[in-house]
């Protein structure tokens, strides 16, 4: 997390001393007074760049909304999850970027919430619990699956293979659990499966959403 962090400084830096922010040697007052006003606007920017980077905030909200940016593990999904809200992440930082930033994420869970809601997804009957022996057992909306599984690291890619589904989905490592997240029409088929899902509203949402934004993948968090 460290060497992330210095990353992005150190890039904050380069990215404002080559527009010319950081240059002296100004030859008149005119220009030496500019120069100054400058150098003062550089050392804020890069103070408040500094400062999101040393409180976690803005490194956090990036990591938690991109995939595969926090590199996640095996060991990391095993135990017993318990569904916490939607989940959403961009398959890169220039998609999170294009699509305006950690704000619209958060709007997109939003938008997820009473969709979900209406399904009848709740902590309360939501859950996934992954074994070490590659046996997974969940309940959506109270609708029980289990089956096998598979992860593969490099790709952050897991296969659930039972005997009422099998589908693929994407893990992310979350500062307070784990995301497991879809494409769109993956996460509508689990959705009408296990759910009572038909044609309503709820699909139109997800649907929305992804047309409306690229490497866009949308789910489920979950907490110990």
């Amino acid at each position: 997390m460290k060497k992330i962090s210095f990353v992005l400084v150190a890039a904050a830096f380069m990215m404002l001393t080559s527009c010319g922010l950081g240059t002296t040697g100004a030859t008149s007052t005119g220009s030496t007074t500019q120069t100054t006003a400058a150098n003062n606007g550089t050392a804020d920017v890069l103070g408040s760049v500094l400062s999101a980077v040393a409180g976690g905030s803005t490194l956090g909200n990036v990591l938690q909304s991109v995939l595969g940016l926090d590199k996640i593990t095996k060991a990391n999904l095993i135990g017993t999850w318990t569904y916490s809200q939607p989940g959403c992440a961009f398959t890169s930082q220039e998609l999170l970027a294009q699509a305006g930033g950690e704000a619209v994420a958060a709007g997109i869970k939003s938008k997820l919430q009473p969709t979900f809601q209406k399904v009848g997804i709740s902590s309360s009957n939501t859950s996934i619990t992954f074994n070490q022996d590659g046996t997974f057992a969940a309940k959506i909306a109270g609708k029980s699956w289990s089956g096998k599984y598979t992860f593969d690291e490099n790709n952050y890619k897991i296969t659930l293979q039972g005997l009422i589904l099998s589908i693929n989905c994407y893990a992310k490592k979350n500062s307070d659990g784990i995301g497991l997240l879809f494409e769109a029409s993956k996460l509508l088929t689990i959705l009408q499966t296990m759910t009572a899902l038909s044609g309503n509203t709820a699909a139109q949402t997800i649907g929305d959403l992804s047309k409306n934004y690229d490497g866009l993948r949308i789910g489920f968090d979950y907490k110990k």
